[in-house]
């Protein structure tokens, strides 16, 4: 019995087969590639840490320098704090998440010691825009953070205010939003007291001098040129 290409079930079979087809060779390969992404997010976190560490890792391997330097991750609740021991100093690394103008925005925050002090930051966003919101992830806008405290004069978490020039915070350290970019400002001075918020536990707790480690520190501080 010859088969009619013209009847509605053929179509149909003909549509349903190629769907079935084609969703097994999609899974096959989203299968095949899943290890590579993992690998690849999870690379992509691990720079985004040694950023925040200050630490160049452009002529070696960021998942060797970030092995040698990251000890320990502390667990509070869901919350994660990252352990490092940058020259035989210890640094305490949380991360980041919070909204920007057009998306998400987020990024990792490294403390001294004495968890006040901020060391050093890094931010990354999804979709904000080119030459405003988006320099959020430039050295000018973070290198403002460095050496701020988090606490007040009473010893409270009181967070980094984010603001424009010439406005002032009650009770907060600051540093200068981006020019033309206030949602974005905003959004990571939000950000920045929200999650601090979230690891009150963490930064309630009597800090540590120092962290015991046997590894070899092989990185400096990221020093900007002239």
């Amino acid at each position: 019995m010859k088969l009619n290409t013209n009847s509605n079930v053929y179509t149909f079979i003909y549509s349903a087969v190629m769907v079935i087809i084609v969703a097994v060779l999609l899974a096959v390969v989203s299968q095949a590639l899943a290890p590579k992404q993992q690998a690849n997010i999870l690379l992509d976190k691990q720079k985004q840490i040694l950023g925040a560490l200050k630490v160049d890792y452009s002529a070696g391997n960021p998942a060797e320098i970030y092995m040698v330097l990251v000890n320990d991750t502390l667990t509070y609740g869901n919350k994660e704090v990252y352990v490092a021991n940058l020259n035989g100093e210890t640094k305490y690394i949380l991360p980041l998440s919070g909204k920007g103008l057009w998306g998400g925005i987020g990024g990792y925050l490294a403390l001294n010691a004495d968890k006040n002090t901020i060391y050093g930051v890094n931010f990354n966003h999804e979709s904000e825009t080119p030459g405003l919101g988006a320099k959020i992830v430039e050295l000018p806008f973070r290198e403002q953070f460095e050496g701020k405290h988090i606490r007040n004069a009473a010893g409270e978490v009181v967070s980094v205010a984010v603001l424009k020039s010439g406005k002032h915070a009650d009770g907060q350290e600051q540093v200068d939003a981006i020019s033309g970019a206030t949602i974005t400002s905003s959004g990571v001075s939000t950000m920045l007291e929200v999650n601090l918020e979230e690891y009150k536990e963490f930064l309630s707790e009597v800090p540590s001098d120092e962290v015991p480690s046997t590894k070899e520190e092989i990185v400096e501080p990221i020093k900007e040129e002239d």
